[in-house]
Formats: structure tokens, C-alpha cells, sequence
């Protein structure tokens, strides 16, 4: 019996290392979210390839189609593809949300400038009418 789990994980040591890494990587992000240092609307794209993540790492004939679809002949090179593009996804979805908070920033920057000028202005006219 132990002869045979031994072998097992030394025949399938990428699996059993891709499954044992998307499972971490997976309930690290959940606890990321249940802490709150990572809000829901963010973690979904995480949690969407942790998913793929296990589920390629689990069933090694779905990697394998994934493998042979895109061409590629060692199946673990395909889930080392994948993680990139996930990776490359999440960048852009961050590009996304910096961007928009820049703007935002630009706005505010305008906006308090805009309230500091027209403050001196009333505080001038107060002094001038005292």
C-alpha cells in the first residue's frame, strides 16, 4: 500500500504539485477575501483561474485536450500557459481599476482646487467688508 501511494506521487510528482499548489493558491485568495484585504469584485477572476487551476490539475485527460487543442505536446507546459494568461488577465483588470481611481484622483485634485480658490475669494470679501 505504501509502496504504491510512493510510486504514485513520484510518477505524477507535476500533478500532485499543480493540485496541491491551486488549492493553496485558491484558499489563500478566499481567506484574502474573508479578511477583507481583497474585495469580491477582485477576486473573481482569481477565483475563477484557481478554479480552472484545480480542475486541469485534477483531471489529467481535460489538460490534456486543453494540450493537444492548442498543440502543445507536454500537458504541463499548457497549465504553465494558462497561468500566464491568468496572469496577463489580472494585470489588465488592475490596469483597468487604476486607471479609473487616477481619474478619479485628477477629478478630486481639480475639484479641492477649484473649493480653495473660491474660499479665498469669500475670505477676501470678508475682510474687505469688515
Amino acid at each position: 500500500m505504501l509502496n504504491s501511494t510512493i510510486d504514485f506521487l513520484v510518477t505524477n510528482r507535476i500533478q500532485v504539485f499543480s493540485i496541491i499548489g491551486s488549492l493553496l493558491l485558491f484558499l489563500f485568495i478566499l481567506k484574502l477575501v474573508k479578511r477583507k484585504k481583497l474585495k469580491e469584485e477582485y477576486s473573481l477572476l482569481w477565483l475563477g483561474f484557481g478554479f480552472i487551476f484545480i480542475a486541469l490539475s485534477i483531471f489529467k485527460p481535460l489538460l490534456e485536450i486543453v494540450a493537444n487543442t492548442l498543440g502543445i505536446l507536454y500537458a504541463p507546459a499548457a497549465l504553465l500557459l494558462i497561468l500566464v494568461l491568468s496572469v496577463f488577465f489580472i494585470l489588465i483588470q488592475f490596469s483597468v481599476v487604476i486607471s479609473k481611481l487616477a481619474e478619479g484622483n485628477k477629478n478630486l485634485i481639480q475639484e479641492v482646487g477649484i473649493l480653495k480658490a473660491e474660499l479665498k475669494k469669500l475670505q477676501l470679501r470678508v475682510k474687505e467688508k469688515e
